[in-house]
């Protein structure tokens, strides 16, 4: 079964999307950017769903900007999923290589679809 990261600060998106992910991944749950990259290395996931903003060392873009930069983890797909709905912000998330862009309040189904489609 592969491995699916969630990455957020909020509980409460974190449990939304492990419920709507756990028929059919291995769901990994990280509440900062630091312990994000932890679960990469240790897990290797089949993608990564990452807020951008989130307390600590790290935020969302510099835990993209890290997995992006690892020739052993440039090809998991990363969505983000976060708050921040401007053209600017996605522009910016994709061209440091985000693979998808989800803006909150996000639909889980496309979220799950999302994922679906890039893990088979």
């Amino acid at each position: 079964m592969s491995h699916i990261l969630v990455v957020d600060d909020n509980s409460d998106v974190r449990r939304l999307l492990s419920l709507s992910l756990v028929k059919k991944y291995e769901v990994i749950e990280a509440d900062n950017g630091m312990a994000a990259l932890y679960a990469i290395r240790r897990f290797h996931p089949a993608a990564v769903l990452l807020d951008v903003m989130m307390p600590g060392e790290m935020d969302g873009l510099q835990v993209l900007d890290a997995i992006k930069s690892d020739p052993k983890t440039r090809d998991i797909p990363v969505a983000m999923i976060t708050a921040r709905g401007q053209k600017l912000d996605q522009e910016d998330a994709m061209r440091r290589g985000a693979d998808a862009f989800f803006v909150k309040p996000f639909s889980p189904q496309q979220v799950v679809s999302w994922v679906h489609d890039i893990s088979h």
